[in-house]
């Protein structure tokens, strides 16, 4: 495709992202559940489809507030939460913030390493006057983890503010098993449905996903270069449920799938991922559902936030 074909359908896609967020805007007429579902639907389709286009830097933005369901961004509550100070978890926190994605210079360039330190204490703090609330189930604080969680809302919100409340609203609402010790065998599970031999080759050199793919399962593929990637994959995960993050990560392990079958020592492919490449992890990811078992499949939907029964 020649260069000005592909940006003349960039525009188009961006246009057609434009109109459909544009009602959201359209405060004049009264609009029902069903009309912004049916609109949130016409979202995911495009990202499917087309993604969401880089030339327009407003899009994944508003793209990512609406699919979070982010309205609310009060700037006195995160202010308040930041005159407070250092968290009571601050040296943890400091302890990640300096290497989040330490090789990526345009991540760098535009996100310092205060501005992941006042997020993370300020959602420290916020959990902590929550933590009395009947309605809060899970208890916050800082993990490892959470700052490479934070580090593509800094990137893409327009603000701290924003950036903010949308992990906030990520971490408790659309994963927060991620961030508590419960994360056990389901890709290894997964796995052994869609791919028996890699599974079996994989056990038989004693490597378990816990071992090789909880850093990717555990910051929903953030901790694989190129950001660029990183945030056409997000887009699909926010999209259409944080579960498939699974199976995303199986995938990248299917595009590296005969390097690893012909390697006697597996775990030095699987230490470090190749270069992520979002649209043939998505394929891949969305071929795999068919494959799972109606209740393993629940499960996974499952997963981020609903505690299973023992």
């Amino acid at each position: 495709m020649s260069s000005s074909s592909s940006s003349s359908s960039a525009a188009a896609t961006a246009h057609s992202f434009n109109k459909i967020l544009n009602q959201f805007k359209l405060s004049s007429k009264i609009r029902t559940i069903h009309d912004i579902e049916e609109s949130v639907k016409k979202l995911r389709r495009l990202i499917l489809v087309d993604g969401i286009p880089s030339a327009d830097t407003s899009l994944r933005p508003r793209i990512w507030k609406i699919l979070l369901r982010v309205q609310d961004v009060s700037a006195d509550t995160f202010l308040e939460y930041v005159a407070r100070g250092p968290c009571e978890v601050r040296e943890k926190i400091r302890n990640d913030t300096f290497r989040t994605l330490a090789t990526d210079r345009g991540f760098k360039e535009r996100v310092r390493e205060d501005m992941l330190v006042r997020l993370l204490d300020a959602f420290v703090w916020r959990n902590y006057d929550r933590q009395d609330s009947e309605t809060h189930q899970f208890g916050f604080t800082y993990v490892q983890g959470m700052n490479v969680l934070a580090a593509p809302f800094l990137y893409t919100m327009p603000s701290e503010l924003e950036a903010f409340f949308c992990f906030a609203k990520f971490i408790e609402e659309s994963c927060p098993l991620y961030v508590q010790p419960t994360l056990e065998g389901l890709l290894d599970r997964c796995l052994k449905i869609v791919d028996p031999e890699l599974y079996a080759y994989l056990r038989s050199k004693n490597l378990s996903a816990e071992i090789y793919a909880f850093p990717s399962i555990l910051t929903l593929c953030a901790c694989t270069p190129p950001l660029d990637q990183v945030l056409q994959l997000w887009d699909f995960l926010l999209a259409f449920g944080v579960h498939l993050n699974v199976l995303c990560v199986i995938a990248q392990l299917l595009l590296m799938r005969d390097e690893v079958m012909n390697s006697s020592s597996p775990m030095r492919l699987l230490r470090t991922f190749p270069p992520l490449e979002a649209l043939p992890v998505i394929g891949i990811a969305v071929t795999l559902v068919r494959d799972l078992p109606t209740d393993l499949y629940d499960e996974l939907v499952r997963h981020p936030y609903a505690v299973q029964d023992q």
